[in-house]
């Protein structure tokens, strides 16, 4: 009987070793991945194990301050952010105009955005002042009638605060739509004066569904910077008075202030829920739109 070969396994190929290039590629890499775990990850997984015990929840949305600060939170980002960007909207079709004068007006209108918020946002506080305030000076001068308490009246305080938000961003998110406007071509707006079309159908027709994508996506992103702006209420209230006047980007520091680093991290865990439907909205419409 004749003898069945067994047929051999076929020798495993050489591992590859990696390049010169590719070598130096990962040692590069390296800084950039620990920096990551140091200053991302860490932080972030510390802060999760701060917020994880069960009590810190309980004791959060039993503090009345937590339930005011969401419904700031709902307002400063529906008003805000949408008033925001109907101004943008409005200023990029503005802006646009190729005249000299314009031109000049927007370097000027750009200075908001291009200086530090520390400055400038306290300058606005101390205008603010009820007593010695330019702003009440002038009411003063021209009424003869004292100007309001801005700062100590909660409703006027948060109004105050989501109008220093605006002044501070308007101007990058005015040029952001600007240069979706000056993407358009120009034959299309020529095309739609040819037909006899108006300022309003140019705009309906031919700007707005151009632009459509981009001013959407922009506002999603800007809720979710909005979410984390501190400055804007921070630095112009302090979250008062009498913490009325507090967001989720400032709530956290009351409790770091009064010795309660658990709950200001559970602050943060609680602020999730509101960024990551955006986030989700605005991947998804960037995956469709592509």
């Amino acid at each position: 009987m004749a003898a069945i070969a067994i047929p051999h396994p076929p020798p495993a190929a050489p591992r590859r070793r990696l390049s010169s290039w590719q070598t130096w590629g990962v040692i590069m890499l390296m800084p950039y991945i620990l920096v990551f775990l140091v200053f991302v990850l860490y932080p972030v997984t510390y802060g999760l194990w701060l917020a994880r015990h069960p009590q810190s929840y309980r004791t959060l949305f039993e503090d009345p301050v937590f339930f005011r600060t969401v419904v700031n939170t709902i307002v400063f980002l529906l008003v805000a952010v949408n008033l925001k960007f109907l101004l943008a909207l409005f200023l990029s079709g503005f802006f646009v105009h190729e005249r000299r004068w314009i031109r000049w007006l927007s370097v000027i209108f750009i200075i908001p955005w291009a200086v530090p918020a520390i400055p400038t946002i306290f300058s606005i506080r101390f205008m603010l002042n009820p007593e010695w305030g330019i702003v009440n000076s002038l009411i003063f001068r021209l009424t003869g009638a004292d100007g309001p308490n801005w700062l100590n009246d909660p409703t006027l305080a948060l109004s105050m605060a989501m109008l220093v938000h605006i002044w501070k961003a308007l101007p990058f998110w005015t040029l952001i739509l600007m240069a979706g406007r000056l993407a358009i071509p120009r034959e299309q707006y020529e095309a739609a004066s040819v037909d006899g079309a108006t300022a309003w159908q140019k705009f309906k027709y031919v700007t707005w569904p151009s632009i459509r994508t981009l001013y959407l996506t922009s506002t999603l992103l800007s809720m979710i910077w909005t979410l984390g702006d501190f400055n804007s209420v921070y630095l112009l209230t302090g979250g008062g008075p009498a913490d009325l006047t507090h967001v989720l980007a400032t709530l956290g520091i009351r409790y770091i202030r009064l010795d309660q680093v658990d709950q200001a991290m559970t602050t943060i865990v609680v602020a999730l829920p509101f960024v990551l439907p955006l986030v989700y909205f605005m991947m998804k419409r960037l995956s469709v739109d592509e």
